[in-house]
């Protein structure tokens, strides 16, 4: 199976200060999935490689003949995958605005019916906590459903390096314990949601939201 890793930092600067954290959370994701789950397939997203568009525009309000690239690509890799680990630091006790810009570009649809994980991380003692607890309702809304294990990092400029690789004095089999707890739960579902979109397409048996926002209304 097929697993995105969507990196919620746009930090860029030289050299950074502080640290792009995210970037290193995300390495220590991707290794650990490699570890564990070795017949598996895990991609990093970092929204530095992508080029949005300065006036914000969704994928699917663009004619189809003029959608950017990069955007015809990302939505192929998000409907490919089948589950989602989002990473995300904590911006005045919710989600980081990066990550939320960049999947809002795209319709639920791409990512409906499969599941998530949320990682949360800081440089602080709570790890992203509260983020973590706003971002379940982002991802119930978006169709890929959180489960119920969230992996939260404090300290983590102290707990990794920039490799991805833990520090020196770091308890490396008890971090891995802890994020197997959230990765397990990741694809025991994406499992289960692979087989039964195969037995049955839910696109068709239920239906998607189009364009039009009257779909959403109830009855009046």
């Amino acid at each position: 199976m097929k697993f995105l890793i969507f990196l919620g930092s746009t930090r860029d600067s030289t050299p950074p200060k502080p640290a792009r954290l995210g970037l290193r959370v995300a390495k220590a994701l991707e290794q650990h999935f490699a570890e564990t789950f070795p017949d598996h397939d895990v991609e990093i997203i970092d929204p530095l490689d992508w080029t949005f568009d300065p006036v914000f525009k969704p994928h699917f309000a663009y004619p189809q003949s003029k959608v950017p690239e990069q955007l015809n690509e990302l939505a192929r890799k998000i409907d490919a995958a089948d589950g989602y680990v989002m990473v995300s630091p904590e911006y005045n006790h919710s989600m980081s605005p990066a990550l939320a810009h960049m999947l809002n570009h795209f319709g639920s649809s791409l990512f409906a019916y499969k599941p998530s994980l949320i990682v949360t991380y800081s440089a602080g003692q709570w790890g992203g906590a509260r983020a973590a607890v706003t971002m379940r309702g982002f991802l119930s809304e978006l169709g890929c459903l959180p489960v119920s294990a969230m992996i939260q990092i404090p300290e983590a400029a102290d707990a990794l390096a920039e490799s991805g690789g833990f520090r020196s004095g770091q308890d490396e089999g008890r971090w891995q314990s802890y994020f197997r707890r959230g990765s397990a739960q990741l694809l025991w579902w994406a499992e289960a949601t692979l087989r039964h979109r195969e037995q049955s397409d839910p696109h068709a048996f239920i239906g998607n939201f189009r364009k039009d926002p009257k779909q959403r209304n109830a009855p009046g």
